[in-house]
């Protein structure tokens, strides 16, 4: 983001906090791509995604004086999303997993790649447990460096780095195991 978009941001975040309702509408399109994204690859249910976002933007409503800038604003998002997200996914049932016929794609930045590999390691992912989950999506959706990660989801670095490695080793265990079960 440019200086002129960050002031162009933060000076929406004043408008929307002295009760500017188009400011406000500005800032969740600015951020609605984001929540929704970390909210449907937490949940695997666009519904519940689209129900945990419009929660999240209700909090932000309500949070808005104690956001001093466009960083510290992406930085609540997140954490208010993953936490919330977390919350959701320890309360309710292990939901049933969809067929891939029926699997949402959520947009890819790889063009040229495999999405057979893609959609098993996005199930691979799904059947993370959530704290996991969200370390995960932190690190490699919204690409947060392990420090950022321990401030988003308030936990001790060692234990983001600890959760990081253990889930990638699961996954990658896992994946060759679906590679060598293959004909």
């Amino acid at each position: 983001m440019s200086g002129d978009e960050a002031c162009a941001s933060g000076a929406l975040l004043v408008r929307a906090n002295a009760g500017d309702t188009a400011a406000f509408a500005t800032l969740v399109r600015t951020h609605q791509r984001l929540v929704h994204s970390l909210a449907l690859r937490m949940l695997a249910d666009r519904q519940q995604a689209e129900d945990l976002a419009q929660e999240v933007f209700l909090q932000l409503y309500r949070s808005l004086g104690s956001l001093e800038s466009e960083e510290h604003l992406k930085f609540w998002l997140r954490r208010v999303t993953m936490h919330r997200a977390i919350d959701r996914l320890r309360r309710e049932p292990k939901l049933p997993v969809a067929p891939l016929a029926e699997a949402e794609i959520v947009a890819s930045e790889s063009v040229d790649g495999d999405p057979l590999l893609e959609r098993r390691l996005r199930a691979l992912v799904a059947e993370l447990p959530p704290a996991a989950r969200a370390v995960v999506l932190l690190r490699y959706q919204e690409d947060l460096d392990p420090l950022e990660i321990a401030q988003t989801l308030r936990m001790p670095v060692n234990t983001v780095k600890s959760r990081l490695k253990r889930s990638l080793a699961e996954l990658r265990e896992r994946m060759t195991a679906a590679a060598g079960a293959v004909p």
